[in-house]
């Protein structure tokens, strides 16, 4: 019989089968992220059947800003999720206390500045990005929303980062299901009852979401069994806010890159027309759900290197790393077979325009083979972070985002210009999407076998 409170405790993974240890733990996020992504689909699902196709073209056209500004949130939280788990490997409960004190007041200072910066930034990046007059007033309210409630958001993720550092990937499960299902609930109560539109969208979000952050504080809370968590523990430490950010800038700078990356090639989407927006719309939230098992195995491998490092277990971080790398492929071959057979049937749940739906399912197959080179990509990314080099996956996604995809991406698209196409063919975003994470999974299996990364161990048991 499974203990309910087990599954609720902080687990040591330095004990038993690696493999077991990393499924048991990756189960619960993955369940996580897909109930996660419910987020976004949901706002697509419900905007585009009840507001139409336009207001599904805002909502995708709105992402790549909204992810270029979050990015302080995820240098910290990636920081934190590698310092928690090699602490807490380590035994160090002083550390290990004032690390999540820290990620918290950092937490709150990053929620601040982007609450002020978002919403004066907005028009202009629009602008930039050539959104289209007819939806770029809703592009607009939803990111203001989002941003002036950017707190709710912010917590969670770094909270839930840290839980799953000490082993809880279950209590971060259990709070975002029930945010998931408020924010579906809200959704259709303020767009289909209410009227809202875009905006209803976004509120019912950053409702959804800080319920979800307070919930993961008061757990936190409750385990001072482990670490202690007062005032003094929030004060910034100048040792340890270094290696937080030294840790978790190149996670943020790769996500930095990558959307503006996101935000180049989304110009260039931009150019051909409102229904390419939409299909991109649509391609990228089934492409959410298709990556939930490589970011959730990437996510554990690091947790569960760090801990092993913190133990000082190399032997089991290398028999992980096979283990939760061919688990994590073999999951993706299934997924790619899923969406060659049921695209079709996946696509038409965003929208009943046939065109629409024909060119989606056209895109979306040539995707569906990367799916299993970002499987390698993700684990042996997260076994080097979590050992505490978090500079090399920073460089391979330089290279595969910055020098392969967007010159490639506008190269085809100019290189197939036509009378039909004259800024050139849609198939070039997403051929170019493939390449990099082709060559992206290459490259990090290179870099892996070269071992730099199993001198970057900081905590010592």
């Amino acid at each position: 019989m499974v203990n309910v409170k087990e599954l609720f405790a902080p687990k040591d993974l330095t004990e038993g089968t690696p493999w077991k240890r990393i499924i048991e733990f990756a189960i619960p996020m993955l369940i996580g992220n897909i109930a996660q992504q419910f987020y976004n689909t949901a706002d697509s699902i419900i905007v585009g059947r009840y507001v139409g196709d336009n207001a599904l073209a805002a909502v995708g056209s709105a992402s790549p800003i909204l992810h270029l500004l979050l990015v302080l949130f995820v240098g910290i939280s990636v920081g934190a999720s590698i310092m928690v788990s090699q602490y807490f490997g380590a035994k160090d409960r002083e550390n290990l206390s004032r690390t999540i004190g820290i990620c918290m007041t950092l937490t709150g200072i990053a929620s601040v500045i982007i609450m002020i910066i978002g919403p004066i930034i907005t028009y202009p990046l629009l602008g930039l990005l050539n959104t289209p007059a007819s939806i770029i007033d809703w592009c607009a309210d939803y990111l203001i929303i989002f941003f002036v409630g950017i707190a709710g958001f912010s917590y969670y993720n770094i909270l839930a980062g840290i839980l799953r550092g000490l082993g809880d990937s279950f209590s971060a499960l259990v709070f975002l299901l029930i945010s998931t299902f408020l924010n579906i609930i809200l959704d259709i109560w303020f767009v289909a009852g209410f009227n809202m539109g875009v905006p209803g969208v976004a509120l019912a979000t950053v409702i959804a979401q800080g319920i979800s952050g307070i919930l993961s504080l008061l757990k936190l809370l409750k385990m001072n069994s482990h670490f202690d968590l007062n005032w003094k523990m929030l004060k910034l430490d100048k040792k340890l806010s270094l290696r937080l950010i030294k840790l978790g800038l190149p996670s943020g700078l790769t996500q930095a890159i990558f959307s503006m990356a996101m935000i180049i090639v989304q110009s260039l989407t931009n150019t051909f027309g409102e229904l390419v927006i939409a299909s991109n719309v649509i391609i990228m939230r089934v492409d959410g759900f298709a990556m939930m098992p490589n970011f959730s195995f990437g996510t554990a491998m690091t947790t569960y290197t760090g801990q092993n490092i913190g133990a000082g277990r190399i032997d089991r971080v290398e028999k992980g790393a096979k283990d939760g790398t061919l688990m994590a492929a073999g999951i993706s071959a299934v997924i790619t077979l899923l969406i060659l057979t049921f695209g079709k049937y996946l696509v038409a749940i965003f929208t009943s325009t046939a065109e629409l739906i024909d060119f989606s399912v056209g895109m979306m197959r040539i995707l569906a083979v990367g799916y299993i080179a970002m499987a390698v990509t993700q684990c042996l990314s997260g076994v080097m972070r979590g050992a505490g080099d978090t500079i090399t996956p920073m460089w391979i996604s330089i290279i595969t985002t910055v020098l392969i995809r967007i010159p490639v991406a506008y190269g085809i698209a100019y290189l197939t210009r036509s009378e039909a196409y004259p800024t050139g063919r849609p198939e070039s975003i997403f051929f170019s999407l493939l390449l990099a994470w082709t060559l992206g999974a290459i490259i990090t299996t290179l870099f892996y076998k070269k071992g730099h990364w199993r001198k970057k161990a900081f905590a010592k048991k």
